[in-house]
């Protein structure tokens, strides 16, 4: 069975996709056969001929050669707002069982297996249920990427506090410069080494977008 990771984040737009694109890659120079998942995705493009197409899946799709996107992606919503909301606008239930069951799937074509979690920890899947009991279903060990900026030292070690308590492992963390200029950037940097208690697994630097 192929080793399993689930990335979440400090927050929403704090660059997941990007991250686990650059783990992605790093992993397939290292000879690994990788998979990605990005189970629940909100905020669709609706092509000419109908299909829904989602920026984050078309990256892991790029960056793992993968072409089974239903596999990868069982649940897309056409609003980009909170999986709970955009699940409930279309009637539909979001099961954990069917994502398990996808994330079996793949882990038997691979070597790992990285799953994009949506939004933050915390980030509600139904009225009931949280991105953090997606993770408890697949028991994975967890990585962390924290959107280094102002307050990004408080939402870093609250999101830690929160992983640990819930007795899955966290395995890594990730920084990523989201804005160019950080105020006493390596002092965060510094700060966050000293108190997530996990090993720092990239550092990305800020990139413009195009």
């Amino acid at each position: 069975m192929a080793q399993g990771y689930f990335i979440t984040g400090t927050d929403t737009e704090i660059g997941k996709t990007h991250a686990a694109v650059r783990l992605i890659e790093q992993w397939r120079s290292e000879g690994k056969r990788v998979m990605a998942m990005k189970p629940i995705a909100a905020g669709c493009e609706v092509l000419p001929d109908g299909r829904w197409v989602n920026d984050d899946v078309e990256r892991l799709v790029a960056a793992s050669g993968q072409t089974d996107r239903e596999l990868m992606n069982p649940y897309r919503f056409l609003p980009p707002v909170s999986p709970h909301i955009a699940a409930r606008e279309a009637g539909v239930a979001i099961s954990l069982d069917t994502i398990k069951a996808h994330y079996l799937a793949l882990a038997e074509q691979a070597d790992l297996v990285l799953v994009e979690g949506a939004g933050g920890w915390f980030a509600p899947l139904s009225d009931t249920l949280f991105m953090r009991d997606l993770a408890w279903a697949l028991d994975l060990p967890i990585i962390l990427v924290v959107g280094m900026r102002l307050g990004c030292i408080n939402h870093a070690l609250l999101t830690a506090q929160a992983i640990e308590a819930s007795g899955l492992p966290l395995a890594g963390w990730v920084a990523n410069r989201i804005v160019p200029d950080q105020p006493a950037y390596e002092d965060n940097l510094a700060t966050l080494k000293a108190h997530i208690h996990a090993p720092l697994l990239l550092e990305i630097p800020f990139e413009q977008k195009s």
